[in-house]
């Protein structure tokens, strides 16, 4: 139907309505009906050439036009059929619907013609024939707009219908039909809008000509060509307006509407076409008429909207000459930009902040500091892109601007370059972020754009080592540390070409062509030893050599440089002890110490001869050292202590077997555990040190090159070292635990039964198993050390500050995942792992990740075991609230709600297949069902057992269970209870109702039992009109199940309660019908496993409503079946009466009996047809209780 302004348009033009379609429309009247199927196979064809877009599309668009002269409404009819099928609808508009059918009545019948099972149409479809589908189609409509700008487009007929049938399209419910046509209006609102700009140039040319015609003299001034152009700027004029026209009912029939679609698509087609036109023809759309609803729309909730709002404001402000009309959006909007740096969506945030820039460009005054400042911070974000876009921003903003007169001077170098002050910026910015530890973030999101900075190594070490100039200030010490680590992460940027740890996304830096060689040339480790004292510095600096080309040493004769380094480093070695700075100048030796250069024979005498000198000096020290006793001297222990740390960090990197240092470590550690009193860091450096030397005969083991007699000492020394690590773990500070915890951890892992994986036989007999007490000693450590709370942990000496907590939580979140490991590659035992488990709710915040991944880690190597180490947690947590509470605890305590919230979350984790884990669910359900009954009540055998309340928490599990496995748990559930516990009602066993409930929903009917219907009463949900069984066959899974599952039951059958007496098998006598799923002996599996069960259970399994009996039910069948539950029971009353159970109870069981089926009798009166009288005879009868009624029943 045509919108209003098409309407107004027609009867501006004096044109009919749409349902009269011109005078054209009888010319191909008389052979329309004769030409539909030609049309719609032409109409095909034109469908086939766009979609598979191998033809040119202007010659496709030419024949078209030349149809259109030839029968416009044949031509025209083809058009309306290709949108139609464009949208995916498989009808077609014939040429009657086209003469005599309103657009609307043409669409709803379209809309009829859909194909329902398939959501899909040519836009969303995937497949290489459909991926060029939408630009081809795009592509055509231009094209036919541009072919027909001079004459079609005016004819007052074919523009008219088209925008009139996409309007309507747009407007229906069918997405398809809404998306297509929604695209199809917008690519033609923009082809359009090309045209206007084509008309407006023109006018103006004409224009132009027209005044500088007639300001020419009378004489010759040409009044003919002045009449021509007044006459063709009058025909200008007129297609402007023209088409104008169709353009605001483009607009306001189609985009007003659909640029808030329900659709995300569909908007981002409306806001990504308003944009071009905004750029395209600025005169007529960049107003705040338009602009508002980009600015709207920038709060669009999907990300894709939102990011096309942004890519169209780019366009925008690319452009300066476009600034003037962009003033008022930006001060309105400008803050919404700013907010939208930190958008959920990567992408928004990236092209938020390249808007950003570009406003920037624009204008400096337009944002103020708080804005950006809110982008600076982004340049350590982890998404690289959002890293890069923001480094462009900072350093548009702070780097970009350089006075006029340094362009004009002549390039200098050093500390009088260009780029020094740029280089300080940077020092600046990144004190003032407070953010040291991220250097290698900020040179990483600078470096596409301020390479040229970035790489000035010789202006930054003349920044360091020269003195400053005239008038300049020096750098401060915290600056140059600064300078020093800036120029660190540009050096490893340059010869590593990767972004740093966390930031792996986003685009690859580019490698430059060699390593770095440039800041040799200075050599400025001439220079380094006004710095040889600052161990920050000092540390920075060593890495340097790490990414140089060595080569350089020897092709530039530069040997004595090499010497001084080497001298420097020595020096270095022999005058700190930090930690940091050793392990620096270890790197550094193994860096230099490659046989591929020539200069590692060098290299390696200098670090031999170092090695030497150390390891004499701490074997002298070592044994002045034990031999002073129990009181050792501060000085002496200090020389040990440093002595060893040089040692140590040498040896993490470098191989010192051949000094033999495991037997001088070795008795200083047993030294330490004989006195008690050996200082702190000794101890641990001696086990680290001691740890390195393992791993180091290990590699030496695994190469195949050693000896018999090597495995052998290995083997000894670790085994040996192991113990010891284990009497570390008893010791009274709390960091050689920890280190002798951690290294105990590495060695279990790496000696353990995988050592021999990978062809790696012959390594077996170094494989070791700890023993019980060393599990135990570990497990013992991390309750104590990693399950506390921060107060205990910042009592112990640390201070109370947020830095050190967190440093605090994260040694202890690498103490548990250590011993997560040895859990998740069997190193011990997989239950060990219930003291893990059982904390997952209580340290949820700190250590729920790890927990959680352990439990997925143990679940995908052993299913069962992980659930029984699962349901042990619980157990051990059960436990622990009976010895604080009492066995008579309220269910409402916070205690107890703990303990089933931790069960739901336990279930939680085994996912939604419930044909992967029933196996695993049915072992937890029996460890669960025999814990809860294990502890009998001391009271007697009335009161419920101890443990009984844990079935409530155990039936958080139910709902993992397949129908059939729960059958199968109810009837081992149902081996534990005496006949009393299933007439009990007190609230003391409402955990065993409730879950018994939750093993018979959802279950089959047949496991419904009288008894259980007792205690199932009040909660029993049924439908009023059950449907009977079909008798299909079970599934093969289905019955593999039931004999799986069936395996731990037959396992119990001896476990009896005392009371559950066996009894004689009876049998129904109601007769089914045989079903294909029984024996050869016409028993089904249900009846053996009755058989199979207790008296009790004879009672319990002849269900009220067995969804499985397939029967007439009529007056007789009924008063059978009531009577016959009535026999049954009167037998078994008689076989037990030598155990205790009285006559007197024989009435209430009856009644309990009656009123669990007075609630069930509704149903059967819906679903059968007798009389409620016969029902009330049956309930006296049964009321009776007269033995002669029961002979004749029998």
């Amino acid at each position: 139907m045509l919108t209003c302004d098409v309407i107004m348009l027609q009867a501006k033009k004096g044109k009919k309505g749409p349902g009269e379609k011109g005078k054209g429309a009888g010319k191909g009247a008389g052979r329309m009906n004769g030409h539909h199927q030609e049309n719609g196979m032409e109409n095909v064809m034109l469908f086939e050439v766009v979609r598979l877009g191998k033809s040119a599309m202007q010659s496709v668009v030419d024949d078209w036009i030349e149809s259109y002269k030839h029968d416009r409404d044949v031509a025209l009819l083809d058009l309306i059929n290709f949108f139609i099928q464009c949208s995916g609808c498989k009808g077609v508009v014939t040429g009657e619907m086209f003469r005599n059918m309103q657009n609307s009545e043409i669409i709803r019948k379209m809309t009829e013609e859909f194909d329902e099972d398939s959501g899909d149409y040519p836009l969303t479809m995937a497949g290489p024939q459909w991926k060029k589908f939408k630009s081809s189609f795009c592509e055509f409509i231009g094209v036919l707009v541009r072919q027909c700008q001079y004459s079609i487009i005016y004819d007052e007929y074919m523009m008219d219908t088209v925008i009139s049938l996409l309007t309507g399209l747009s407007d229906s419910q069918v997405r398809a039909f809404r998306h297509t046509s929604t695209l199809a209006a917008m690519k033609l609102m923009t082809a359009l809008v090309n045209v206007a700009l084509n008309l407006s140039i023109n006018m103006d040319n004409t224009q132009r000509q027209y005044e500088a015609e007639r300001n020419k003299m009378i004489g010759k001034r040409a009044n003919d060509r002045l009449e021509l152009l007044l006459q063709k700027r009058k025909e200008l004029q007129e297609n402007q307006d023209e088409i104008e026209n169709m353009m605001n009912a483009i607009f306001k029939g189609v985009f007003v509407h659909r640029y808030r679609d329900a659709i995300a698509e569909i908007r981002a087609i409306c806001i990504e076409e308003i944009g071009v036109w905004m750029k395209m023809y600025s005169d007529a759309f960049l107003n705040d008429s338009y602009l508002k609803y980009v600015g709207w729309t920038m709060h669009d909730k999907q990300g894709e909207v939102r990011l096309k709002c942004l890519t169209a404001l780019q366009g925008l402000y690319h452009n300066r000459e476009l600034n003037a009309k962009l003033e008022l959006f930006t001060s309105r909007f400008k803050d919404r930009i700013v907010s939208m740096t930190l958008d959920k969506e990567y992408d928004v945030a990236v092209q938020a902040i390249k808007l950003l820039t570009l406003v920037l460009h624009s204008s400096d005054e337009v944002l103020t500091a708080e804005d950006c400042e809110s982008v600076y911070h982004l340049v350590y974000s982890a998404h690289r892109p959002v890293a890069v876009a923001a480094g462009e921003f900072l350093f548009k903003k702070l780097f970009s601007h350089r006075d006029p007169e340094d362009d004009s001077m002549p390039k200098r170098r050093g500390r009088q370059s260009v780029n020094a002050n740029l280089i300080k910026t940077a020092v600046f910015f990144f004190l003032e972020s407070e953010l040291h530890e991220h250097a290698a973030y900020l040179v990483d999101s600078m470096w596409d754009c301020a390479a040229e900075i970035l790489k000035d190594w010789e202006c930054m070490i003349s920044l360091l080592l020269d003195e400053p100039l005239p008038g300049e200030e020096a750098l401060t010490d915290r600056q140059e540390t600064a300078l020093i680590e800036i120029m660190l992460c540009t050096i490893r940027q340059a010869a590593e070409c990767h972004p740093p740890v966390g930031r792996g996304t986003g685009k690859r830096v580019r490698p430059d062509a060699t390593r770095i060689g440039q800041p040799l040339k200075t050599d400025p480790w001439f220079h380094t030893l006004p710095y040889s004292v600052d161990a920050e510095k000092v540390t920075n600096l060593l890495q340097l050599p790490q990414f140089f080309d060595l080569e350089i040493y020897t092709t530039g004769r530069l040997e004595k440089h090499l010497d001084s380094l080497l001298r420097q480093i020595r020096e270095i070695v022999e005058k700190h002890t930090d930690t940091d700075v050793l392990e620096a100048c270890s790197k550094t030796y193994h860096a230099l110490c490659n046989e591929e250069f020539t200069i590692f024979n060098r290299v390696d005498i200098a670090r031999s001869q170092l090695l030497d000198e150390q390891v004499d000096k701490f074997n002298r020290l070592l044994e002045d050292f034990l031999q002073e006793g129990e009181d050792p001297d501060e000085d002496d222990a200090y020389q040990v202590l440093s002595t060893l740390k040089r040692i140590t960090a040498f040896h993490n990197a470098h191989d010192l077997s051949k000094w033999d240092l495991f037997t001088s470590n070795y008795k200083l550690l047993n030294t330490g555990i004989e006195n008690g009193d050996m200082p702190e860091q000794i101890v641990i450096h001696a086990l680290q040190c001691t740890h390195y030397v393992i791993l180091w005969s290990l590699a030496k083991v695994s190469e195949g090159t050693s000896k018999k007699e090597d495995m052998l000492t290995l083997r000894k020394q670790m085994r040996a070292f192991c113990l010891m690590c284990q009497r570390y773990l008893t010791s009274v500070n709390t960091a050689v635990k920890e280190q002798a915890f951690t290294i105990l951890c590495d060695l279990l892992l790496i000696f353990s039964h995988q050592i021999i994986s990978g062809g790696r036989e012959a390594l077996e007999p170094l494989v070791y198993t700890p023993e019980a007490s060393l599990q135990s000693d570990l497990l013992n450590f991390i309750l104590d050390h990693v399950f506390i709370d921060q107060d205990e942990d910042s009592n112990n000496g640390q201070q109370d500050d947020e830095a050190s907590k967190i440093e605090a939580l994260h040694k202890r979140r690498n103490l548990l995942a250590a011993y997560c490991k040895l859990i998740i590659y069997n190193v011990v035992e997989m239950n060990t792992g219930a003291d893990i488990f059982k904390q997952y709710m209580r340290y949820y915040n700190d250590y729920g990740d790890i927990i959680k991944e352990t439990m997925s880690k143990t679940r995908q190597i052993d299913k069962i075991q992980c659930a029984k180490t699962l349901i042990l947690s619980l157990q051990q947590l059960f436990n622990e609230m009976l010895s604080d509470l009492g066995p008579s605890f309220d269910r409402s305590s916070s205690a107890f709600c703990g303990i089933k919230e931790l069960a739901r979350r336990f279930s939680l984790t085994f996912g939604l297949d419930q044909l992967k884990t029933r196996e695993a669910i049915a072992m937890l359900h029996k460890d669960g069902i025999e814990f809860a009954f294990k502890e009998p009540n001391p009271q007697g055998e009335g009161h419920p057992p101890l443990n009984l309340a844990f079935l409530d928490i155990l039936s958080e599990f139910s709902s993992k269970l397949m129908r059939q496995d729960k059958r199968t748990v109810h009837m081992y559930l149902e081996r534990f209870m005496t006949f009393q516990m299933a007439l009990q009602r007190e609230d003391c066993w409402l955990p065993l109702i409730s879950y018994r409930n939750s093993l018979q929903a959802g279950g089959d009917d047949d496991t419904m039992s009288v008894v259980s219907g007792i205690s199932s009463r009040g909660s029993s949900v049924r439908s009023k009109k059950a449907k009977p069984a079909t008798g299909k066959r079970k599934l093969p899974e289905e019955e593999s199940s039931s004999s799986s599952t069936e395996v731990w039951m037959n396992r119990e059958q001896s476990m009896q309660t005392p009371i559950m007496m066996p009894s004689p098998h009876l049998t129904s006598t109601i007769m089914r019908e045989p079903k294909r799923g029984q024996t050869a002996t016409g028993e089904s599996y249900e009846l053996r496993q009755i058989k199979e069960q207790p008296s009790a259970c004879h009672v319990r399994e002849l269900s009220l409503f067995s969804g499985k009996m397939q029967f007439e039910c009529t007056q007789k069948h009924v008063c059978l079946f009531f009577l016959q539950i009535w026999c049954l029971w009167s037998f078994n009353a008689c076989s037990r009466r030598g155990t205790g159970l009285m006559e007197d109870d024989e009435e209430p069981i009856v009644e309990d009996v009656m009123m669990s089926s007075e609630g069930r009798i509704e149903d059967l009166n819906e679903g059968m047809d007798f009389d409620t009288m016969d029902i009330d005879l049956v309930i006296m009868v049964l009321s009776q209780g007269t033995s002669k009624g029961a002979s004749r029943c029998l």
